[in-house]
């Protein structure tokens, strides 16, 4: 504070005492008020980021599980509680730990220190997303679609074009490493070993009560593992496929004959009639290299089949989150039943390694949208080229696949198909082994410094020496002819098959170019 001399004159500045004690008092509050305060919001503002962070992560929630075959009946849903993570924790690390002395097991987690944990039940997912429009039917809902896709629901052909809509939605950021693995992470065996005295909650009705929880029919079923991200209100559907017996990769169940059944319809030309030896698995075989199309249609829109089963999956995830983007992933079979479900109801769909699924999509009649760009697709399948599975490769009598019972003889896949060449870059040779998701994981999507680029596929004709009939009483006398040309063009990860085909008593085709008018 300034003052003047009686004598009039400026002198120095200087300061009465009162103010210096004033000045003082107010330091000495601001130590201990003021500061600690300011400590206070900083960490407050620290556990606040720390929960967002949290509530940004993809979570486990919930599981659901659905029985095919005789049990097809049984769907029931498992929330994912604190004690359900600890005692599947436990669970998990004494199987890994038995697998670690076992050359032979396929790990289940990843030796990366980005992604090290001791409960994968526990882990938190950090996916990056990115804008995409998709051209989907307007309507979605599963009871509408499900009568769409059985003929059950009737609409002219100029009225088709005005079911479709071009939608502004979030994917996963496919071009970004870290959320490719992620999703892989997700599609993974770690969550095979689930305890079973879990509170399973039945989502149809219940069954008889004498029967014990574990009586069998989840070994050979189907799993939806959702994980959510409560901040972004986006949910992941995880597929997780029934194992195949001698198929690598597998995870720790065995397969029955209800899987074998199904992935040979899905991914067959014509019921896994391979020879003469081969017991067929549905009825619509006809003769030699001819088959019934629509008796193959309905075999795979049956209940007791697995597109019908992971339907019903789907629909419990909606009613649990009727608000929440979904996307869905899998591996294998699992990748395939994620394609045919995005493709079904719209929905971002990644596959890893995943049979070609475009045959199945087809006899299933899913929607394609008219006049589709490839850059508006949603579908996305990675994969390798040393993967017979995945390339097509593995079939014929005495194909890997085929000595333990699968006729994988599908090549073509719908979407955009993300191909690491491993054979050129790493060497590798084809092998049903580099099938396994988490060498895939190791050795591929985490040997390579960034994601494979997604392409549209090249023009592929699968099961081009067949006849499909339209029913089994159709006249022999009016054959359909078909010519076929095939070459393999040089490329560093695809096959190219190009194909001529004409028939002589279609008389009608739809927009699909499907034919939907025989001259009998």
């Amino acid at each position: 504070m300034l003052h003047e001399r009686p004598s009039g004159k400026r002198s120095a500045l200087t300061l009465r005492p009162g103010y210096v004690l004033t000045f003082f008092t107010l330091c000495l509050a601001a130590y201990y008020f003021v500061v600690p305060g300011t400590l206070l919001v900083d960490k407050r503002s620290s556990r606040g980021a720390r929960d967002q962070k949290s509530k940004n992560t993809f979570k486990l929630k919930s599981i659901y599980r659905h029985g095919v075959g005789d049990d097809y009946r049984l769907h029931q849903r498992l929330e994912v509680t604190p004690q359900l993570i600890a005692e599947a924790g436990t669970i998990y690390q004494e199987a890994a730990a038995q697998i670690q002395d076992d050359e032979d097991q396929e790990p289940l987690w990843i030796n990366s220190a980005d992604y090290a944990t001791t409960n994968p039940f526990d882990f938190g997912f950090q996916l990056r997303k990115m804008p995409l429009t998709l051209k989907r039917m307007k309507r979605r809902d599963p009871d509408f679609m499900e009568a769409y896709i059985t003929g059950e629901t009737y609409m002219a052909e100029d009225e088709t074009y005005a079911m479709w809509i071009n939608d502004d939605v979030v994917a996963p950021n496919v071009t970004d490493r870290d959320t490719v693995v992620s999703l892989a992470l997700m599609s993974s065996n770690a969550y095979v070993r689930i305890p079973q005295t879990g509170d399973w909650r039945n989502v149809t009705g219940p069954w008889n009560e004498t029967e014990p929880e574990d009586f069998g029919w989840d070994g050979d079923g189907i799993r939806g593992h959702v994980f959510y991200n409560e901040l972004e209100n986006i949910v992941v559907l995880s597929i997780k496929g029934t194992s195949a017996q001698g198929v690598p990769g597998s995870g720790e169940d065995e397969t029955t004959g209800n899987d074998k059944v199904n992935d040979n319809l899905l991914f067959s030309c014509c019921c896994a009639r391979v020879s003469y030896l081969w017991t067929t698995v549905c009825d619509c075989y006809v003769k030699s290299y001819t088959c019934d199309e629509s008796c193959l249609e309905k075999e795979l829109r049956r209940k007791d089949r697995f597109y019908s089963a992971i339907i019903d999956i789907y629909k419990g995830v909606l009613e649990e989150y009727p608000d929440a983007a979904i996307w869905v992933t899998g591996h294998s079979l699992g990748g395939a039943l994620a394609s045919l479900l995005g493709r079904t109801f719209g929905l971002p769909a990644v596959a890893f390694e995943s049979p070609g699924e475009l045959l199945a999509s087809r006899r299933l009649h899913l929607p394609f949208p008219p006049g589709l760009p490839s850059y508006m697709e949603g579908i996305w399948h990675f994969g390798h080229n040393a993967d017979p599975i995945f390339m097509g490769t593995c079939n014929g009598a005495s194909s890997s696949c085929s000595l333990v019972g699968y006729a994988m003889e599908t090549a073509c896949h719908t979407g955009r198909v993300c191909v690491y060449d491993v054979v050129n870059d790493k060497g590798w040779s084809v092998n049903m082994f580099n099938h396994r998701i988490h060498k895939v994981i190791d050795e591929v999507l985490l040997g390579y410094e960034q994601a494979a680029r997604c392409v549209e596929p090249e023009p592929c004709v699968d099961c081009y020496n067949w006849n499909f009939v339209p029913s089994r009483n159709w006249d022999s006398s009016s054959r359909l002819i078909t010519k076929t040309r095939s070459h393999v063009t040089p490329t560093r990860t695809t096959r190219i098959t190009a194909t001529t085909t004409s028939s002589s008593t279609c008389v009608g085709r739809n927009w699909l170019g499907f034919c939907t008018k025989y001259e009998l």
